[in-house]
Parts: C-alpha cells; sequence; structure tokens
C-alpha cells in the first residue's frame, strides 16, 4: 500500500517561509515522480512541482517560481518544498503525491495513477 505522508505546515506571515516534508512507503516501481499540489478553498487543485525518480526531471509552477524550491531523496522517496516569501494567495492545504504513468514536461506533471498524502495546511496572513 502507497502511504505519503506530510509535515511542516502552519501559519506565518506574509513574507515569511516555511518548510514542507514528504515521505513516501510502499512504492514498488522505480519509474515514478513525486510532486507538490495545494487546493485552496473554492478553487481548482493546483501542480506545484513534481520530480521524475530517474534523473531528477522537475517542473514548477510559474505560478511559484522563484519563490518555491522543491528537492528530493530518491532512495529514501522523500521530498520537501521550500517556501519564501509566502503570500496570502498561498494559503492552501498542500499535498503530497506519489505519481505513477505519468510524465514530466516544461508545462506540467501529468499521470493516470496518483497516491496522495491527507495534506497539510498553509495559512499566509498577517
Amino acid at each position: 500500500e502507497v502511504q505519503l505522508v506530510e509535515s511542516g505546515g502552519g501559519w506565518v506571515q506574509p513574507g515569511g517561509s516555511l518548510r514542507l516534508s514528504c515521505t513516501a512507503s510502499g512504492i514498488t516501481s522505480d519509474d515514478f515522480a513525486l510532486g507538490w499540489f495545494r487546493q485552496a478553498p473554492g478553487k481548482e487543485r493546483e501542480g506545484l512541482s513534481c520530480i521524475r525518480s530517474g534523473d531528477g526531471r522537475s517542473y514548477i509552477a510559474n505560478s511559484v517560481k522563484g519563490r518555491f524550491t522543491v528537492s528530493s531523496d530518491n532512495p529514501k522517496k522523500a521530498l520537501t518544498l521550500e517556501m519564501a516569501d509566502l503570500k496570502a494567495e498561498d494559503t492552501a492545504v498542500y499535498y503530497c503525491a506519489a505519481l505513477l504513468d505519468y510524465a514530466v514536461a516544461d508545462y506540467g506533471c501529468f499521470y493516470n495513477t496518483a497516491y496522495w498524502g491527507n495534506g497539510t495546511q498553509v495559512t499566509v496572513s498577517s
């Protein structure tokens, strides 16, 4: 059974920083991607970033590029999201996902199978 556990969410003032971590277990394939997604109230889920397990090919959304940095530790199946200069519009539930039958492109992450963590709340407000 694939399981993902996120940690590190919380409240931060605008301009502040947070670090989210995710650890995946139960992935039996050597070909997978790990990604971060978020969903704000009343909005659709947004793909922020994904990293391919083999060669580390990655994607990061324009909405967070330059402020968010994603890194992975493939042997440990761990994923980290460093968020800086946070804005009120970054407030959302952030989800880690393991993607199978996927593609990492310059314009997004695409998948047929995804396993999701329970999510961690990030709130940016003064």
